[in-house]
């Protein structure tokens, strides 16, 4: 069994464990500069809409509401704390985002209520509320996390059921827009073969979807139908975050390889963000010992890096994520594993947000930026993959993001983490 543990309202959530007044309030957190709403109460859903920027929202509705702005260092830190404490009491996690991670089950006898006791746990420990959706497959915990969160009666807890009679209920309830890795192009293409259920999508033609679509399409079926076969790199749809990540071919605490891995990573994701015409907010970078080595010392840190603007440029992603190793990086433990994740990612057409006092350079400087990283993917991808790559790369500029509304920075590793310039 596979379960998929998600913060309720995230951002949201981290602000209140530290200011319990913001508590049944109105919430709304801002883009880096204080320019857009990203993330929303539930209490605010009704008032503001996701992406509205914060100029527009009408006064009489400010008054009522609570603007905060982003606070990567507060969220990566509660993002650690929170995983942190599921490692104590699972023992498989695979990140899949700052708030979201899937959880490997098997083993234990009683599946829903130590998903239960697990909820109860980390909202005791952290103060953040999380919903745990339990099935066979990625995809269907997907929908079980789904349903937990929205009807109460669960309680927060779900576990997608296995009778065949009740499946197909809930699969009917679904748009095949709400399935994990189905984007909304796929959707349109899928709606005009006559596709709109989760169930639809179910009962489809394995062999004309994958000549129609791809074969992560084809496996999102067969997880529909219980067979795990997804794994988080399976998936090329536009999407809220993209994670690289790769164990290394042996046991290392050789920061000059740990480095270069990062680099690998961050290059590889801003690549990946680029193809899906997207730009990143922040970069998260973790590294993992072996947990199967319990003679090793253990030890499993991740930071969160925002960046001054939103952005593709794999200079900018790269340099990054190596102040983010450079941050958590600690000498005497072998490391398996190392990754990078970009976060709360944009549609760059619709994104576009400058700093008043450097719009003209900014400009100029995003011109040539989009140029040299379109020539690099133009060359690599004619030439072959790391044809042109990228090493260090010095830092520039001397602007802070502006926030005005920032909250106080209670994270527990560091004093204060610089923002990327």
């Amino acid at each position: 069994m596979i379960g998929l543990i998600d913060c309720n309202n995230f951002y949201a959530s981290c602000e209140r464990v530290f200011n319990p007044k913001l508590e049944g309030k109105p919430i709304g957190i801002l883009s880096n500069n204080d320019g857009c709403v990203i993330a929303r109460s539930n209490e605010l859903k009704p008032l503001v809409a996701m992406g509205m920027p914060a100029y527009q929202i009408p006064p009489h509705i400010q008054k009522k509401i609570t603007l905060l702005s982003s606070n990567y260092e507060l969220y990566g830190d509660m993002s650690q704390r929170v995983f942190d404490t599921v490692r104590h009491y699972t023992a498989d996690i695979e990140l899949y985002s700052i708030d979201e991670a899937f959880i490997h089950l098997n083993g234990f006898s009683h599946v829903l209520s130590h998903c239960q006791n697990l909820k109860a746990i980390v909202k005791r420990d952290t103060g953040i509320p999380v919903s745990i959706g339990i099935a066979t497959t990625r995809t269907l915990a997907k929908l079980a996390n789904h349903i937990a969160k929205k009807h109460p009666i669960h309680q927060g807890v779900y576990c997608f059921p296995t009778d065949q009679e009740e499946k197909i209920t809930i699969l009917k309830q679904f748009s095949v827009a709400d399935i994990w890795g189905v984007g909304w192009r796929i959707t349109q293409r899928l709606k005009e073969l006559g596709i709109h259920t989760a169930w639809d999508l179910h009962q489809a033609n394995l062999k004309q979807i994958r000549q129609s679509f791809s074969v992560v399409l084809e496996r999102t079926i067969l997880e529909l139908r219980g067979m795990n076969c997804i794994e988080l790199d399976d998936l090329h749809t536009a999407k809220k975050n993209i994670m690289t990540s790769r164990s290394f071919g042996h046991l290392t605490n050789d920061l000059f390889d740990i480095q270069e891995a990062i680099r690998v990573h961050a290059s590889r994701g801003a690549e990946k963000l680029r193809k899906q015409k997207s730009v990143a907010n922040a970069v998260l970078v973790f590294l993992k010992t072996n947990r199967f080595r319990p003679e090793l010392v253990q030890y499993n840190p991740s930071i969160v890096v925002p960046l001054l603007s939103a952005s593709d440029d794999s200079r900018l992603i790269i340099h990054a994520a190596q102040k983010g190793l450079r941050s958590i990086y600690k000498p005497g433990f072998l490391f398996m594993k190392s990754g990078v994740m970009l976060l709360d990612l944009k549609t760059k057409d619709n994104y576009c947000q400058s700093d008043l006092f450097t719009a003209e350079t900014s400009a100029t400087e995003k011109h040539k930026s989009e140029q040299l990283m379109k020539t690099m993917d133009d060359i690599n991808q004619k030439m072959g993959k790391n044809t042109i790559h990228l090493g260090g790369i010095r830092q520039t500029a001397a602007w802070q993001i502006k926030r005005e509304r920032l909250s106080q920075r209670y994270t527990t590793r560091w004093d204060e983490l610089p923002f990327v310039k």
